[in-house]
């Protein structure tokens, strides 16, 4: 009986720790121009960050948008200004450095990191 009671405490929480991987993945998702659009118009206080170099932004920016480039170290100083509850979009020109910034906003206390899928180059 004591084996059973374990089997199915065991089950329990798997069952719960799989739940919240997959709350946890929806905070922190690669999202399409689509939904990027749509989390613009949901959220007022949705913070986007452009992590791309100064000659990239010079070419255009997403509107709203606030760089803050990866490749300098000023970069972790620059996110710890934001609000780390309120959600965030961030985007690069392929896509490969935001989801690079998005891990270090979700390793620093981000609650909500959304990466703009193959970036502002798709955008335009």
């Amino acid at each position: 009986m004591k084996s059973i009671i374990s089997i199915l405490f065991s089950i329990v929480l798997l069952s719960c720790s799989a739940q919240d991987k997959g709350a946890n993945s929806e905070k922190y998702r690669d999202v399409s121009n689509d939904e990027a659009k749509e989390l613009m118009a949901i959220y007022q206080n949705l913070q986007i960050i452009d992590v791309r170099q100064n000659a990239e932004v010079a070419q255009g920016m997403i509107e709203g948008a606030v760089q803050m480039d990866i490749s300098k170290p000023a970069f972790y100083e620059q996110i710890e200004t934001l609000d780390k509850n309120a959600p965030v979009l961030v985007y690069c020109a392929a896509g490969g450095r935001s989801k690079t910034a998005q891990e270090i906003m979700q390793e620093n206390g981000f609650k909500e990191v959304h990466n703009l899928k193959r970036g502002y180059g798709s955008w335009k």
